[in-house]
C-alpha cells in the first residue's frame, strides 16, 4: 500500500515508522511506556485492526504493532517467506534488530498462530502469548486437502489479486465480508478494511500467506510445550469457532481460556474495552516484570 496516500487518515499514523530488516521493510507502530506488548494482526489485516486496543493498552505498556510481510504497509521482500515458520523467523530477526524483548505477544486469528510459533524463538525469558480468536486448527477431511491446493493455485495465477481487489473493494462487499465473520463494525473501521482489500499488493501477500500456511508442525508441538498464555474466544465467531480455542486450552497445560458472548471474529474491534480488560487482568495475575 502507498503510505503517502493513506498516512493522513490511517489510525495512529503519528506512531508509525518503517524498519528495514531483511528481506522485508516493516511498518511499525509504537506507543506508550512499560513492559513491551507485541501485537500481530490476522491474515488480510494490518495494524488498523488494533486501532482501538492500542490506546487502551498503551496506558500501562509499551505497545508495538507491526504489519505482516506484504500486508498493510510492510513491503514484501521475498514471496517465498509468507508461511508460518518463515514469518516467525523474520519477526524474530526484527525483534533482535530493534532490541525488542516482549513481555507478551498478542495475536489475532492467524496472528495468534504466528505468536505461538514466535515465542520460543525469542530471548530466554519466553513471553506469554495471548490469542484472540486464535486460528489454531487445520481444515479436516477433503477440505484439508483441497483448500491449501486452491490457495496455492490462486496465488500462482497472474491477475487473481487484481480481480479480487476489483470485486471486493466496494463498501457493500466489504460490509458483507466482515459480517460473514460474525462481527459488526463502524463505517470508519469498514472504510480501512476497504482500503486493504482494494490494494493489489496487500491481497497478493495475503494469498501467498494462505498458500504457504502449514499449521501441522506447530499443532504437534503445542501440547508438549511450556508456553504460558490466554486464549480469548467469541461465541459468535463464524470464521474460527470458539471450540478451537477451548480445545487447545484443554491440551496445553499453560493455557487459560475465556469466552465472550455475542461477538464475532473481530471482537477486539467490536468490544476493545472488554478485551483489553481481560488482557490486563491476565498479565497482572500471571506474569512478572
Amino acid at each position: 500500500m502507498d503510505w503517502a496516500r493513506h498516512k493522513s487518515d490511517w489510525p495512529h499514523a503519528e506512531t508509525s515508522r518503517f524498519v528495514l530488516s531483511k528481506p522485508h521493510k516493516w511498518h511499525v507502530q509504537e506507543a506508550g511506556n512499560g513492559p513491551l506488548l507485541l501485537l500481530l494482526h490476522g491474515a488480510g489485516g494490518s495494524t488498523q485492526s488494533f486501532r482501538h486496543l492500542i490506546p487502551l493498552l498503551s496506558q500501562e505498556y509499551r505497545v508495538v504493532a507491526i504489519d505482516l510481510p506484504g500486508q498493510g504497509f510492510s513491503r514484501l521482500g521475498a514471496q517465498a517467506r509468507c508461511g508460518l515458520e518463515t514469518i516467525s523467523e523474520d519477526i524474530a530477526a526484527l525483534c533482535e534488530l530493534e532490541s525488542w524483548r516482549p513481555h507478551a505477544i498478542i495475536g489475532h486469528s492467524a496472528g495468534a498462530a504466528v505468536a505461538f510459533d514466535l515465542a520460543p524463538r525469542l530471548h530466554k525469558r519466553q513471553p506469554a502469548v495471548i490469542g484472540i480468536n486464535a486460528a489454531l486448527s487445520s481444515f479436516k477431511g477433503v477440505a484439508g486437502v483441497m483448500y491449501p491446493v486452491m490457495a496455492k493455485t490462486l496465488a500462482m495465477m497472474p491477475g487473481v489479486a487484481a480481480l479480487f481487489t476489483a470485486s471486493s473493494g466496494n463498501p457493500r462487499s466489504v460490509e458483507r465480508l466482515i459480517s460473514g465473520t460474525g462481527s459488526s463494525l463502524s463505517p470508519e473501521d469498514l472504510r480501512h478494511y476497504g482500503s486493504l482489500v482494494s490494494d493489489r499488493s496487500h491481497v497478493n501477500a495475503t494469498l501467498q500467506m494462505m498458500a504457504q500456511w502449514d499449521l501441522g508442525p506447530l499443532l504437534r508441538r503445542l501440547p508438549g510445550s511450556d508456553l504460558q498464555g490466554l486464549l480469548i474466544a467469541a461465541s459468535g465467531d463464524r470464521a474460527v469457532p470458539a471450540t478451537t480455542s477451548r480445545d487447545m486450552a484443554a491440551k496445553v497445560a499453560g493455557l487459560s481460556y475465556t469466552e465472550l458472548p455475542d461477538l464475532g471474529h473481530l471482537m477486539h474491534e467490536e468490544a476493545p474495552d472488554a478485551v483489553a480488560a481481560l488482557i490486563r487482568k491476565y498479565l497482572s495475575e500471571n506474569t512478572s516484570i
